[in-house]
């Protein structure tokens, strides 16, 4: 078939000019979209215009295309929930509750499908990210790095915008939610991409959990301890499911020198012995320790066995020369000190 495409050209230097075979790359690949849409016209446009057919029909209307080819499209659209495939064999009807399909929408979206290739380079998340930085990347953006590769019809770029858009303003809730949940979202989270979003959640909150572990922060007040417990402890506030009681150990000046889960499961004054909690403190050599746990609520308003609890390991702490200086309650957006509260 006779193209208008140019061989490429040798330089002066007798090497192949790479700019021109990229060019000629761009330009074959335009050209194969086009001829599939082509390939595929005939057939959808034919069936689009039917109520009701059977397949045998469609193929003796197309006899110059290959059966097998027919016979994959029609059966793409069943999957799709366009047709309906009817007790006959091979008879078909569309699936009026479906909607209206349009032939040349479907055809756009299976052979272009807003594909990140086909996107101007300025215009794709990762080449973004390399020019201006993930700080300055929405959040779609970013969604669309991690799941990397789209499904026909479903580039990951589409797919980012789906789930930035669903989860917008709880973003949080990401975390917890299902493969089932984000597939039903957008098609293009398949396995692979699940993985990677989960990945990247958890890998983020690790880094968060360690720069604060090293950073020397100096908590001077009930203020200062709910700031820093309620950044640190962010992950118990957006996914907790259970509740989790940890330690803050501090330095002779109230800097923090460290944190420790101490137990998971329901807060109990019998459950929280005061061995463990201190056993920690003492290793990191702490002149005090702030007590930390969540309501899974989301409430965190503290109950009797809280206070309990705060009551019974202050008095222990005043034994061995560990002073308790607070006890945060974490809950979802917002977090209480007891010592503050009474």
């Amino acid at each position: 078939m006779a193209t208008d495409i140019q061989q490429p050209r040798r330089t002066s230097n007798g090497n192949y000019n790479l700019a021109g075979l990229s060019g000629m790359a761009d330009k074959l690949s335009k050209d194969s979209r086009a001829l599939r849409y082509d390939r595929y016209w005939p057939v959808v446009s034919l069936v689009s215009g039917k109520e009701q057919f059977h397949i045998d029909s469609i193929k003796q209307a197309c006899d110059s295309e290959r059966p097998a080819f027919i016979t994959r499209i029609v059966n793409e659209l069943v999957e799709q929930g366009w047709l309906i495939r009817e007790s006959e064999r091979g008879s078909y009807q569309w699936n009026s509750g479906r909607g209206e399909f349009s032939p040349a929408k479907w055809l756009d979206e299976k052979v272009y499908g807003n594909q990140v290739q086909a996107a101007p380079e300025q215009d794709r998340p990762r080449e973004r990210l390399l020019a201006v930085g993930a700080d300055n990347l929405k959040i779609s953006e970013l969604l669309a790095i991690l799941i990397r590769s789209g499904r026909p019809g479903e580039s990951a770029v589409t797919a980012g915008e789906k789930l930035a858009k669903e989860f917008d303003g709880r973003l949080e809730e990401l975390a917890a939610a299902g493969r089932s949940e984000l597939k039903s979202i957008s098609s293009a989270i398949e396995k692979t991409a699940y993985c990677q979003i989960l990945a990247g959640i958890e890998l983020g909150r690790r880094i968060v959990a360690l720069s604060d572990q090293y950073t020397p922060t100096k908590i001077g007040g009930p203020a200062d301890a709910m700031t820093f417990c309620q950044r640190h402890f962010a992950r118990l506030a957006s996914d907790g499911k259970q509740e989790e009681f940890h330690i803050v150990t501090l330095g002779t000046k109230n800097q923090v020198i460290a944190t420790h889960q101490i137990t998971v499961g329901t807060l109990d004054a019998s459950l929280v012995h005061p061995r463990e909690v201190f056993r920690a403190a003492i290793k990191d050599a702490a002149s005090s320790v702030i007590l930390v746990h969540n309501h899974p609520s989301g409430d965190p308003t503290p109950s009797s066995e809280d206070l309990k609890v705060t009551d019974r390991l202050t008095d222990v702490g005043k034994t061995i020369g560990i002073e308790v200086l607070d006890h945060i309650v974490i809950g979802k957006g917002r977090a209480v000190s007891i010592r503050e509260s009474r």
